[in-house]
């Protein structure tokens, strides 16, 4: 298998950790230093950065995520939102090619969660940066994704763009949460109601309830 253009069993864990970043479902086991800086800083004094070049990465990642004000503050006095963004700004000062991320919004409240997901696909257009998001909470990820892939009892049985995977029956009856706006339109469908390809986001269905209205 390969990550990165590397092939998995030939290359030892610390080489790579130069092009895949992960960031842990409970940011408090991933920060530790006594300032939020430092916690950003340590990855890349492990590698040997360059001071000079290690400062630019650190507050570029700071800024980017939203958190450079905290740079100073402990990362144990932050908020759950603020903890994610910084943990997510520490992998993101190492530049990665790959950001993996395990459900980094389940401490967090929708409005938490939402404002994180907007971060994370700003870095995806951005910087070109892939992003392989486990999580559950589909309605607020569905409007994010490119491509799902849905496992069960650790084999892929479904793989595909979001819209035609929410779509499929199989989903559902494997206990998959499809988001709520898909499987509205799907039992309007269902009961006749002449909707188009069923959305995946709020925003997307409350248009296209705007749509039939119109055209009733």
């Amino acid at each position: 298998m390969d990550v990165a253009g590397l092939n998995v069993p030939e290359h030892q864990i610390h080489e790579l950790a130069l092009h895949v970043g992960f960031v842990f479902q409970n940011p408090e086991n991933q920060l530790f230093a006594l300032s939020v800086e430092k916690d950003v800083a340590f990855a890349l004094e492990n590698l040997g950065t360059p001071r000079e070049e290690m400062q630019k990465r650190v507050e570029w990642a700071l800024k980017t995520v939203g958190a450079y004000e905290l740079r100073e503050r402990a990362p144990h006095e932050l908020s759950g939102g603020q903890q994610q963004r910084v943990a997510i700004a520490s992998v993101l000062a190492m530049q990665s090619d790959v950001m993996i991320l395990d459900e980094p919004t389940s401490f967090l409240d929708p409005l938490g969660a939402k404002r994180i997901f907007e971060v994370i696909a700003d870095l995806n257009k951005k910087l070109g940066m892939t992003v392989i998001l486990v999580e559950h909470r589909l309605d607020l990820t569905a409007q994010y994704a490119s491509h799902v892939v849905i496992m069960d009892k650790g084999t892929v049985v479904l793989d595909g763009e979001p819209r035609d995977i929410f779509n499929m029956d199989e989903a559902r009856l494997i206990g998959v949460g499809i988001p709520k706006a898909t499987r509205l339109f799907q039992i309007l469908k269902e009961d006749g109601i002449g909707v188009k390809d069923a959305p995946v986001s709020t925003e997307e269905a409350a248009e296209s309830l705007r749509s039939i209205l119109i055209h009733d």
